[in-house]
């Protein structure tokens, strides 16, 4: 296909059938949404939404589930139970097990979870789901040419050189029988239908005109956000970009947090000047249920969840594959940063109550995200892992995990779960708060009069320490140290962190500039940075990318000086 030539008539295009592979956290909403949307594009009844699921031991209940007319998700997802149910029952939305129930689809979406393998992309189930879906494909009427658009997350290339060929190895070649278009999702659990309709969305493609009837089909649904059209490259890139920022970020923050405890020092003033200073502001301090988007974010007792544990290494792949020296990333030495940061927040604990060999502790919070059911990544679940290591007595609490969750039995720990908050306080002599939910708040009281409890550590900022300023136990929690940070500390934390950023962002020229060199096949699909610095800011949860400018000296205080700001002393 030429950049002249495109198969498909925008004018004229018709959209009957709209397929969903995978209904997890990204697809469910965007089905749920496409079906009550009730779009009309090119015809006058509304177009089906048909969901598909592999029938597997952990997800094949799915299916079911949503032809009832239930959203597949757990925790708190405001609308969208109701939503899920009214596209049902208006016979719009229906589920399968079946791909071939795709092969007249004109849009199909794919949500398969991607996940890294060491320091490269773990495809498996992506691909597992692309080979059905081009079996299905193969049976299409000829006169369909189909749009994939790619929710899930790719690591820079992917779209390119992997699913481009492998449909091609099928016969489906990409600009003559199918299109493809990616348009990574930036959802959130607990707010995924607020997050669809209102966050700004990136739309990319192979070809320059693919973005269009992307913006066309998710004008309907995303309603308070704007689609930023551009090519499949630069979204990789910038979604990729997004999550490893946000990885760097919250390193960051790890190390002067793990200053401000070691003396004392109150981080979440500290954060709040440094914020206002930077014109990042943000409530998160505060409000244990407000999303951090501000410059220095909030250290907890780790990082999970499915995308910035491993976004940074997708978005490093190709360069990495080439052999580039690691070593001076921030990227890469951010994840070794927050990786330790379980049992740092352990030992912390250990501090303030003394040694816990012996003792019982309720791990409160197994999901990695306030109000959520997802505990991929979870670092409760780490900490949990190493307290069995060390021979240490604990129970896991959380109100929406599921008993037969996939990661609790992955690292066997189904046998030190319970639902019962009763039952996981009961002789608990230290509490751990993991996890801020709802619930947890709700129920404070209820945590605060545990019989028999000895110290408290708050390791989600989810509760005011002021609430324990009598309390009979022991009380520690991450950055809540007495005294205020001196103006010379501030104004070094705040150079650290302008160093940072414009390490990080010499760091993400070189790897724009490796990727145009080696994999830009056209002038269209080459990569601006300055296109990618606007398009990461339009993220809900700040990402503000800094001018790449070089870092000659690295700001110390008092012999300490950050990890972050030396990596960047030296790109």
């Amino acid at each position: 296909m030429t950049q002249n030539s495109f198969p498909i008539n925008e004018a004229t295009w018709k959209v009957e059938k709209i397929g969903v592979v995978g209904p997890g956290i990204v697809g469910m909403p965007m089905a749920a949404l496409l079906a009550s949307a009730r779009i009309k594009i090119g015809t006058t009844a509304p177009a089906r939404v048909v969901v598909i699921q592999r029938n597997s031991k952990n997800s094949g209940w799915k299916t079911q589930a949503i032809n009832e007319g239930r959203s597949v998700i757990g925790g708190i997802e405001p609308g969208l139970d109701a939503i899920t149910a009214q596209a049902v029952k208006d016979g719009i939305l229906s589920a399968s097990h079946d791909f071939e129930a795709l092969s007249e689809a004109d849009v199909i979406l794919v949500s398969v979870q991607t996940d890294k393998k060491g320091f490269e992309p773990d495809y498996g189930p992506l691909f597992g789901a692309l080979e059905g879906l081009a079996l299905a494909l193969k049976k299409k009427p000829p006169h369909k040419i189909p749009l994939l658009v790619f929710e899930s997350t790719l690591a820079p290339t992917t779209m390119d050189t992997l699913i481009r060929n492998h449909f091609k190895k099928h016969g489906l070649e990409e600009g003559k029988d199918i299109l493809l278009g990616n348009s990574p999702n930036r959802v959130m659990p607990g707010r995924l239908v607020e997050r669809v309709s209102k966050s700004d969305k990136l739309a990319g493609g192979l070809h320059p005109q693919t973005p269009n009837l992307i913006e066309k089909l998710y004008n309907h649904i995303v309603t308070e956000g704007t689609l930023h059209k551009t090519n499949s490259l630069t979204a990789e890139i910038v979604k990729t970009l997004e999550n490893a920022y946000r990885d760097v970020r919250i390193a960051f923050s790890a190390e002067i947090v793990r200053y401000c405890d070691k003396h004392d020092i109150d981080f979440f003033g500290l954060r709040d000047v440094i914020n206002e200073r930077m014109a990042q502001s943000d409530n998160a301090s505060k409000d244990p249920n407000a999303v951090p988007s501000g410059g220095l974010l909030v250290p907890m007792l780790g990082v999970g969840g499915h995308c910035l544990p491993k976004d940074g290494i997708l978005l490093w792949w190709r360069n990495i594959e080439a052999g580039k020296d690691t070593s001076n990333s921030l990227i890469i030495n951010s994840r070794d940063i927050n990786d330790a940061s379980p049992v740092l927040t352990f030992r912390q604990a250990e501090k303030t109550f003394g040694s816990l060999k012996g003792k019982r502790i309720a791990l409160l919070g197994v999901a990695y995200r306030f109000n959520s059911e997802d505990t991929r990544n979870s670092p409760t679940l780490t900490l949990a892992n190493y307290l069995r290591d060390e021979g240490i007595s604990y129970i896991l609490h959380d109100p929406y995990v599921k008993p037969q969750d996939q990661n609790l039995l992955k690292y066997n720990q189904e046998n030190f779960f319970t639902r019962d908050l009763g039952e996981a306080l009961k002789g608990a002599d230290v509490v751990i708060m993991c996890t801020a939910h709802k619930e947890y708040m709700d129920r404070m009281a209820t945590i605060r009069n545990t019989p028999g409890l000895s110290g408290l550590m708050d390791a989600c900022n989810i509760y005011p320490p002021a609430e324990f300023a009598e309390a009979p136990f022991a009380y520690t929690g991450i950055g809540r140290g007495r005294k205020p940070a001196s103006e010379e500390f501030t104004r070094f934390v705040f150079e650290s962190f302008r160093a940072m950023e414009r390490g990080l962002a010499r760091e993400l020229l070189q790897l724009i500039e490796f990727y145009n060199k080696h994999f830009a096949f056209d002038e269209y699909n080459k990569v601006d940075f300055k296109v990618v610095q606007k398009l990461a800011r339009t993220c809900g949860t700040g990402c503000e990318i800094a001018d790449p400018e070089k870092v000659d000296d690295v700001p110390e205080y008092k012999g300490f000086k950050t990890r972050l700001a030396e990596c960047a002393s030296k790109l």
